[in-house]
């Protein structure tokens, strides 16, 4: 199963987004960083706006699954992380989707839609740490799965 993140903005030359790409190239099925932005300005509009372009990301096609990252959403161990992906492969899904949404967080139709809504606790994060974070702790769950010793380090 591919694991994909859809992002807000456009990752820049940093450290955070060499990272954040070495852990997607490191995944042993794939993943892609799928970036969008928005040119409306701040509020409401423009959440929905981001959140609508998240969304049309998605294949129209296949098993996937998307994850939404909230506030409200539940806060999740890189075990049970590991364990989700596991099962949602082992019923045949095809690719997942870990949407992280811009500074106003995403529109309530993209937390209908989505199968899961996580959090990594209360705090806020800049974008492309999480970004990194996300990517980091998509490989940890890759490791999990094949108990590899990268989980214990």
């Amino acid at each position: 199963m591919q694991l994909n993140i859809l992002a807000i903005g456009k990752a820049r030359k940093s450290p955070e987004s060499r990272l954040c790409a070495d852990y997607m190239k490191r995944l042993p099925f794939g993943g892609n960083i799928i970036e969008q932005e928005s040119r409306l300005p701040e509020g409401p509009a423009r959440q929905k706006d981001e959140s609508q372009k998240l969304l049309s990301c998605l294949p129209q096609k296949g098993s996937i699954r998307l994850v939404a990252f909230d506030p409200t959403g539940s806060d999740i161990s890189s075990e049970a992380l590991a364990n989700l992906i596991s099962k949602w492969r082992e019923d045949g899904v095809g690719a997942c989707y870990f949407a992280i949404g811009g500074a106003d967080g995403h529109n309530q139709n993209l937390l209908e839609k989505a199968n899961k809504t996580l959090a990594f606790g209360r705090a806020v994060w800049p974008h492309m740490l999480f970004r990194t974070m996300v990517s980091e702790q998509l490989y940890r769950a890759e490791m999990i799965l094949k108990q590899h010793p990268y989980h214990r380090g």
